[in-house]
């Protein structure tokens, strides 16, 4: 192989690699009905607390958009990353932890670029420390066209 297609080669796998969109909702889950009922969540847990960082909660994005959710332990406890579920509250439900894997850690969840349909999608996140303290909390995604 020629030195010219080596380095052409090289530059597409490196451009292939930045600024990809990877899917975090297709448009088939989108377009599945969404679950009965609501999710029942408590007041005041001294479980971990669970914050949507990015895109801001119910604020329009565009996609792809990096989708970041942090984790803040209480007292001396530590979260379990092997414990978060990330769930799109779809009939039935679509689990998404997955593909969020190599994404999440004990401080949060850090997807970059992720690709989701327009629309509402509603995400139900599952995460517990190192107690056994469990705190479920839902974020609502809008995704414009």
């Amino acid at each position: 192989m020629k030195l010219s297609h080596l380095l052409l080669a090289a530059s597409l796998i490196a451009s292939a690699q930045v600024g990809i969109a990877a899917p975090l909702i297709s448009a088939k889950e989108a377009a599945l009905p969404p679950a009965a009922g609501t999710l029942a969540t408590r007041g005041i847990s001294r479980g971990p607390a669970i914050k949507l960082t990015s895109p801001e909660a119910d604020t329009p994005v565009m996609a792809p958009f990096d989708f970041k959710v942090t984790f803040e332990p209480r007292g001396d406890a530590k979260i379990d990353p092997g414990s978060v579920k990330v769930v799109y509250m779809k009939s039935p439900f679509v689990d998404l932890t997955p593909r969020l894997k190599s994404a999440i850690s004990a401080n949060g969840i850090d997807f970059a670029k992720a690709d989701v349909p327009p629309g509402t999608h509603t995400i139900r996140v599952t995460v517990k420390d190192s107690e056994g303290r469990e705190t479920n909390s839902v974020l609502n995604l809008v995704v414009n066209k």
